[in-house]
């Protein structure tokens, strides 16, 4: 028989219950973030995995896709409020792009990445990644892997590794005793591509997206890194020469040039009235004949003529 002590009791409870219910079970999603909602802590699945996905499937590998054969499920978009009830379990995903040192390990500190070039030397390396979920293969994200961010590290070092331990100098290039670290680090924008293009296959493989690979410094011993800096000087100091010399040469041959137009332009000007009294008599030639030819030099003679007997006459 129920008591009322007991009727007030279950009504209370239910009360508190639907209270609760309605405190803790609606919810929103801000407007960078996506929702993941487990009933009894399985996701709600869509008729597709990754390897279905147009985007994603093409960046695994036949072998891989196996292991990476993630299934697709139901993303809760911004907005709200949204109901749960309380055997169920929200996710929530901040999408927003995120920056990672590359010296970040959750079981090691360290302050920066060794690596080893193709002639076997220890070189040191900082910088950054930026990355955010992957929305579409957000349970590669939430259940594909324990720790995603500490496995995307992994990848993105282990192709940085195998980059640089592949790497070779270009002609051209200063090295010592082979080693390529000047070129390394005249590349560095060639490397940073080459890293994007290499781990876009993390979205597909532990649901991260890769932004922007961002290796700031390439540091080799402190004994090379000296000898470097010997060579840098000498190299810098034979280039500020042959500058210097090209210069020189590039003044002396404009010089050149000037002097032999000036020369040009001097004889154009001693032969203009020689070949302008060409053209004069010429013309009074075929317009008279000999006889006004000669008549036109026996007159320009007279002046000489005249300052000739002058000359003789005066003692």
């Amino acid at each position: 028989m129920i008591t009322p002590m007991l009727f007030i009791g279950l009504a209370a409870g239910i009360a508190l219950a639907a209270v609760m219910t309605l405190l803790f079970g609606v919810y929103t999603i801000g407007p960078t973030e996506r929702g993941v909602l487990t009933t009894f802590g399985r996701a709600p699945r869509l008729n597709s995995s990754v390897g279905d996905d147009p985007e994603l499937g093409p960046l695994l590998t036949p072998e891989e896709l196996p292991r990476y054969n993630f299934p697709l499920i139901h993303v809760v978009k911004p907005g709200g409020p949204y109901f749960k009830w309380p055997w169920q379990r929200l996710y929530r995903i901040d999408m927003t792009i995120q920056t990672t040192d590359i010296i970040w390990d959750p079981d090691v500190e360290q302050s920066s990445i060794e690596a080893v070039t193709k002639d076997n030397l220890t070189i040191s390396l900082t910088g950054q990644i930026r990355w955010k979920p992957c929305e579409r293969n957000l349970y590669g994200y939430l259940f594909g892997v324990s720790r995603p961010r500490a496995h995307v590290m992994g990848y993105f070092i282990s192709v940085l590794r195998d980059r640089i331990a592949t790497f070779h100098s270009q002609a051209g290039d200063v090295s010592v005793d082979g080693i390529s670290i000047n070129d390394l680090r005249k590349n560095l924008s060639s490397i940073n591509q080459f890293m994007e293009v290499s781990c876009k296959k993390t979205a597909a493989r532990y649901g991260i997206e890769l932004e922007a690979a961002l290796i700031t410094t390439i540091d080799p011993p402190a004994d090379v890194d000296d000898a470097l800096a010997s060579i840098n000087t000498t190299q810098n100091q034979v280039a500020a020469a042959i500058s210097q010399a090209r210069a020189d040469a590039d003044q002396k041959l404009t010089m050149a040039e000037q002097a032999v137009q000036i020369a040009r332009n001097m004889a154009d000007a001693d032969a203009a009235p020689i070949l302008e009294l060409g053209r004069t008599l010429e013309q009074i030639y075929s317009q008279g004949g000999q006889a006004a030819l000669d008549s036109y030099i026996r007159n320009a003679l007279l002046p000489l003529r005249e300052k000739a007997s002058q000359t003789v006459i005066t003692p």
